[in-house]
């Protein structure tokens, strides 16, 4: 397929640049990652025979995959944006929601055939909003998974302002399209699940339209203070991040000013594109990463175990690149070292910088960032291959064991072009092993598990999400490398329902199924 998102040339509105994300997800449940893909379309009128279509790839279990986009029910055609994965009704069938400028849409899976259920559903979006992330996540932990919907811009094709029409249409002295400055910010929503199918829209009530004017992009949770319940962290363009501390009674706050989170480490808004969340530096609390627009550093905050972050996106190496435009990144342990790598996607939004030669390019490279163990990172894409060092307009990155070997690879969508499948190639005799998680008082995913792994002198954590990098969602099975620890200890998960149970004799170098209650419960589960 090849990735339709207004004109390929030329981009006269915002509308036209923002290009879309993807999912890795096992929608027939046999064992095996599939691919999804969504599409944009045109100004003008779709091209026919046949128009731009999202598109299911399944994998074939031998290194190649087949479009069952027909069969699946999943032929669209719009402006897609991003997509999300997550058993909202617990039935053990993986549904998917993808976000557009329009209407969303959200798809139940059964038996691998997906249904359009967006209207009685009532999570079709509102007005003239323009979704982009979105993440299932059970907030007020009753055992159903919610959804976080970011908005970028309250978008009007008919009244948006031409390129050059405004000073904010003005780049480097160029004339280039209007926004996200100058146009009207949308608000985020976030929907509760009833239980029954259907959802309600608790926006207001859960106090997420107090951090109004912002222009959301990409949605990640984590439990970035640890006190059991999921938090909510929104990479803004041109504006303030956003951190939605769970308050524990259906209502959230933005802390993200206070707990350092919202500006980098002068104190400036940046133009926030994708977001990811990791323990790079092996303290066990998980940090978030965040890519930017060019002449901009991307940003990591390390977590101080407190509530509050740090900007350490200098001292730890990864300030050295201005010069790319951020979109899709991941952390990822390329060669299972025990120590979360970074992936990063790039691609401008205004074409006019090869014509006009104005220090960047609208095609760019992927960059590789090796984690060195030690707080630091280096820059390995010049050695990484081809499939990094190619350069395209990039947006949505995800990633996943495509193969069950306990190799990560990334699958990236590209600007007017095919998406691209990055195949892990790193040997090592580095060990890992892969958690899969199954809950059953908590959300059938296990979406919100926290998971500890004691191997050796370490213990490794990460948590289970949906959503997640540049409107994409990965493959939410929790991949560790291990170094070259030959067998965990143990395994610790926290379940979203409270309940703390370790499991053993897990064997490593494989792929583990985890199910809620067959533990040894280590503590008793916290009351609500």
């Amino acid at each position: 397929m090849t990735n339709v998102f207004g004109g390929k040339d030329t981009k006269k509105y915002i509308i036209e640049t923002t290009g879309t994300g993807l999912a890795i997800f096992d929608f027939d449940n046999d064992g095996w990652p599939d691919i999804f893909i969504v599409n944009g379309t045109t100004l003008d009128a779709p091209p026919a025979n046949p128009a731009p279509s999202n598109h299911l790839y399944h994998n074939n279990h031998d290194g190649s995959f087949t479009d069952v986009t027909q069969q699946a029910g999943l032929v669209a055609t719009g402006w897609g944006q991003g997509a999300c994965v997550g058993d909202y009704d617990n039935d053990g069938w993986e549904d998917l929601y993808v976000t557009y400028y329009g209407k969303n849409r959200l798809y139940h899976n059964k038996g691998g055939v997906f249904t359009d259920v967006t209207d009685k559903a009532g999570v079709v979006g509102s007005g003239n909003a323009w979704g982009t992330g979105c993440a299932f996540v059970d907030y007020d932990r009753d055992g159903n998974l919610d959804l976080m919907v970011a908005n970028y811009v309250d978008f009007d094709l008919s009244t948006a302002p031409a390129p050059g029409e405004r000073t904010s249409c003005i780049w480097k002295g160029v004339p280039v399209m209007c926004g996200p400055r100058g146009l009207p910010g949308a608000k985020n929503i976030l929907y509760h699940n009833k239980g029954n199918g259907t959802f309600e829209n608790v926006t207001t009530k859960a106090h997420i339209d107090q951090t109004n004017g912002h222009y959301a992009f990409s949605v990640s949770t984590l439990d970035f203070d640890e006190d059991g319940w999921p938090d909510i962290y929104v990479a803004c363009d041109s504006t303030p991040s956003i951190l939605y501390r769970n308050n524990h009674n259906g209502t959230f706050t933005d802390v993200a000013v206070t707990a350092g989170v919202a500006f980098n480490e002068q104190g400036l808004e940046q133009a926030g594109m994708g977001s990811t969340v990791g323990d790079f530096n092996g303290d066990g609390h998980l940090d978030i990463f965040k890519t930017n627009f060019s002449d901009d550093t991307s940003t990591l905050y390390r977590n101080n175990g407190d509530g509050t972050f740090d900007d350490v996106t200098a001292v730890t190496g990864l300030a050295i690149n201005t010069r790319y435009l951020g979109w899709g990144t991941m952390f990822l342990d390329v060669d299972n070292d025990g120590w979360p790598d970074l992936l990063l996607v790039n691609g401008h939004v205004y074409p006019e910088v090869d014509r006009q030669h104005l220090g960047s390019t609208y095609q760019e490279p992927r960059i590789l960032y090796h984690n060195n163990g030690n707080g630091r990172f280096t820059d390995i894409s010049a050695s990484a291959g081809p499939a990094i060092t190619a350069s395209a307009s990039s947006r949505g990155l995800a990633v996943g064991d495509l193969w069950n070997d306990g190799r990560m690879s990334a699958v990236i969508n590209n600007m007017y072009a095919s998406p691209s499948l990055l195949v892990n190639q790193a040997r090592s005799s580095n060990h890992w092993i892969g958690l899969r998680t199954i809950g059953v008082k908590s959300d059938r995913d296990g979406i919100g598990a926290r998971i500890s792994v004691k191997a050796g002198v370490r213990i490794l954590a990460d948590e289970v999400r949906s959503g997640s990098s540049y409107s994409s969602s990965s493959d939410m099975r929790v991949h560790f490398g291990l170094g070259s620890a030959d067998k965990v200890e143990w395994v610790e998960v926290r379940w979203p329902s409270g309940l703390v149970e370790r499991f053993e004799n897990l064997a490593v170098d494989s792929i583990q199924t985890v199910k809620e209650g067959t533990g040894v419960a280590v503590q008793p589960p916290k009351t609500r």
